[in-house]
């Protein structure tokens, strides 16, 4: 902050996001009509329910996937229609329909959270290219990847498919909450009828402008997650653990030995925490988040103690 321009405080903040759309618009290659600033990704998907899902229409999403997506239908009053995924939590073709009911918003979390499997481009367009609403692609663990759905919200002849990108992760920066989404012009347009006048302040403006200017410092970041990941994935399967291919920072591991409820207690009380979901898809799994080599290692040291 000593360098920062502390009279930018003293103003309103850009209210369209001018210099941030255009750092955004070239990084994806695209033009800056076509992206939206939110208050972190939750905020894009507030808004979006608002203002892609009339009153009788639904909100879907695959299930499991991110639980705000059940809480958004909720506040929004409309139904909320879960998809379940197929076995080792593989694609399925989405309920576009329940009760009467069509969905008009699909969320689609990819690579998904809480099982961090990342579903084909190919997928993702044939079912968006089907579906008569809006695909809002959740993007969060892209850059944990090896490809990702941006090149369909990108494209001329796209009608349908929002793309979502958020800086909580890959570039370590949960607290500014900043998030951006890319999409047809008329989607976007409509974002903007809805959010507030003055949605993302100065300061996250231009924090995350510098930010969007150093992507190889963001890449090399997210490779280092990348590496530890997969250290710890194989020192977990070595156990027995099962742990499917993660394309995001996080493992969604099913213990060998003992059940996921117990392991999750007893880190907690050792205050290594981990998340666990209770439930007949995830209640065997154990949601482990990738964090320094050390945090791994006492990880793992924990759980040696506890096969003991």
């Amino acid at each position: 902050l000593e360098s920062y321009n502390l009279d930018r405080l003293r103003r309103y903040p850009d209210p369209v996001f001018g210099e941030l759309r255009a750092k955004i618009a070239e990084i994806n290659k695209t033009d800056s009509a076509r992206i939206f600033v939110g208050n972190g990704s939750d905020e894009v998907l507030t808004l979006a329910a608002r203002a892609f899902v009339d009153d009788d229409e639904a909100i879907g999403s695959c299930d499991p996937s991110y639980s705000l997506y059940k809480t958004l239908a909720a506040i929004r009053n409309v139904p909320f229609v879960p998809s379940p995924l197929g076995p080792g939590f593989t694609w399925q073709t989405p309920v576009v329909e329940a009760n009467g009911v069509q969905v008009a918003l699909f969320l689609l979390t990819n690579p998904n959270a809480p099982t961090s499997i990342r579903y084909p481009r190919e997928i993702v367009s044939a079912f968006a290219k089907t579906f008569p609403g809006v695909v809002i692609v959740d993007d969060a663990y892209v850059d944990f990847a090896d490809d990702s759905c941006m090149e369909l919200a990108t494209a001329r002849d796209n009608t349908n498919v929002i793309v979502m990108r958020t800086l909580s992760k890959s570039f370590s920066l949960a607290g500014l909450r900043l998030g951006y989404c890319v999409g047809p012009e008329d989607l976007i347009e409509a974002l903007y009828k809805v959010k507030d006048s003055y949605n993302v302040d100065a300061l996250a403006q231009d924090v995350a402008l510098a930010a969007l200017s150093d992507l190889p410092w963001m890449r090399a970041n997210a490779a280092k997650v990348c590496k530890t990941r997969e250290e710890t994935a194989d020192a977990l399967r070595r156990r027995g653990w099962d742990v499917p291919k993660s394309q995001s920072n996080f493992l969604f591991a099913r213990p060998a030995h003992r059940p996921a409820a117990e392991i999750f207690e007893q880190l907690r009380r050792r205050n290594i925490f981990v998340r666990y979901f209770p439930g007949p898809n995830t209640g065997d799994r154990l949601r482990i988040t990738i964090g320094t080599d050390a945090d791994m290692t006492s990880l793992l040291n924990a759980l040696k103690e506890l096969d003991k």
